[in-house]
């Protein structure tokens, strides 16, 4: 599954549809939408982890990304079970809002590796540590 993250402000999307910005703020969201329709049995969790992860890797020929495997980077989130409703005050979105404000999930990310590295753990963010460049394995 892919993600639009377009964090535009509120004002820029009013407007009729050919004069408003396209796209959505959702790139903190995805992981939680998708356990809730695991949780409601709407989707197994081998299918959700195969289209977040293996699928992307796979289709676009990721070099060593998208599965857990020795050797491969460690790009993890771990999620627990409790409740977690999108406020205003938890969206760390930098446009300062989400179209899923007020959606209640049953789960909430509790750490999140790149590359092997904690950057996100109970809320708080390690910005230490950057990404790195994707590297593709087609030619």
């Amino acid at each position: 599954m892919q993600t639009d993250h377009a964090p535009h402000a509120w004002d820029e999307k009013q407007g009729d549809y050919s004069h408003a910005h396209a796209g959505l703020p959702l790139v903190q969201h995805p992981v939680l939408l998708m356990l809730k329709y695991v949780k409601e049995g709407k989707l197994t969790m081998e299918k959700m982890v195969e289209k977040m992860s293996h699928a992307v890797a796979t289709c676009f020929q990721i070099k060593e990304r998208g599965f857990i495997r020795e050797g491969y980077y460690a790009d993890l989130v771990l999620v627990e079970e409790a409740p977690y409703t999108v406020t205003n005050e938890n969206i760390l979105y930098k446009c300062g809002w989400s179209p899923l404000l007020g959606t209640h999930f049953p789960f909430q990310i509790h750490s999140t590796f790149v590359n092997g590295q904690l950057v996100y753990d109970k809320g708080i963010f390690d910005e230490s540590t950057r990404g790195q460049r994707l590297q593709f394995t087609r030619s």
